[in-house]
């Protein structure tokens, strides 16, 4: 057996950028992202159970009530008839596009294959819990091609804070790729990276030169995400502002955390309905064991 308890933090996931760069024929799209996470995230507690039992609680709790929660269908790809008592706490809003369900089920993965003492899942069954998924297991900053599961390790990122922000309004990626008219941005994945920058102003200019091709039809389902962008790009020290994944969550990009904070304080003041939190990028993964 493994440790009697363990506590994860799955933490936010963040697309530098994200291109489309094609259309299977069973209609999944193909992707190019560079994918970080930042150093905040869910909490994720594990502790002997004679039954397999998740119980939420946080700020978004709510949001997940009766649902099948991905933390439970990633236990069951390890052992269905195992037992463990999980509870999650909810601190990042949900179908946000910051991955935090995903990240959610990787804790699960990674804490219950060390609870149980249990080999985790093939590739291929993670896949189908999620396109995030695979990304989520990683152990730092990565590339992601294919759907999800073609995975590269990025060069680690120079020192570089964050600014999040959410809408309040669920945004399902269904709908977002449903809304892209294209076929492919053309992007080449050859053109990931011509250098590792040295700082976090170097970061945001080769961030510059792409971008996410998600942002226009996810801003024509919520128009508060062009907002948010025009709100973030407008403090005092961001480097740069882009929606992450599918959205509806945005970012800015600083190169000192109290720039981050305070530009997170006054936008707070200004929308104080709008979940908003500074961070930074984690020089890890998205999965913490603490």
């Amino acid at each position: 057996m493994g440790p009697a308890s363990l506590r994860l933090t799955a933490r936010a996931k963040i697309n530098l950028y994200l291109h489309v760069t094609g259309r299977r024929a069973d209609g999944y799209h193909l992707m190019d992202s560079l994918v970080c996470f930042a150093e905040l995230g869910d909490e994720l507690t594990i502790l002997p159970g004679e039954k397999l039992s998740l119980s939420l609680e946080g700020p978004f709790a709510p949001s997940l009530a009766g649902a099948d929660n991905l933390v439970l269908r990633a236990a069951r790809l390890i052992d269905p008839a195992r037992g463990a008592a999980m509870t999650l706490n909810k601190q990042l809003p949900v179908a946000a596009g910051i991955g935090g369900g995903s990240a959610d089920a990787a804790a699960a993965l990674i804490g219950l294959s060390r609870h149980w003492d249990a080999p985790m899942p093939s590739a291929a069954e993670v896949l189908k819990l999620g396109a995030d998924l695979p990304v989520c297991l990683c152990d730092g900053p990565t590339f992601v091609g294919g759907i999800g599961e073609d995975l590269a390790a990025a060069p680690p990122l120079p020192a570089t804070y964050l600014l999040l922000a959410n809408p309040r309004r669920p945004l399902p990626t269904v709908d977002v790729f449903r809304g892209y008219a294209k076929s492919s941005s053309g992007f080449s994945k050859a053109a990931r990276w011509s250098h590792v920058p040295r700082d976090a102003a170097g970061l945001a200019d080769l961030l510059r030169e792409r971008g996410n091709d998600l942002t226009e039809p996810a801003v024509a389902l919520v128009p508060e995400i062009g907002q948010l962008l025009t709100a973030i790009e407008a403090s005092p020290g961001c480097l740069l502002a882009r929606m992450s994944g599918s959205g509806a969550s945005c970012f800015g990009l600083f190169g000192a955390a109290d720039a981050a904070a305070k530009a997170a304080a006054s936008l707070q003041v200004m929308s104080s309905n709008w979940w908003i939190r500074a961070s930074a990028i984690a020089t890890g993964g998205a999965v913490a064991v603490l």
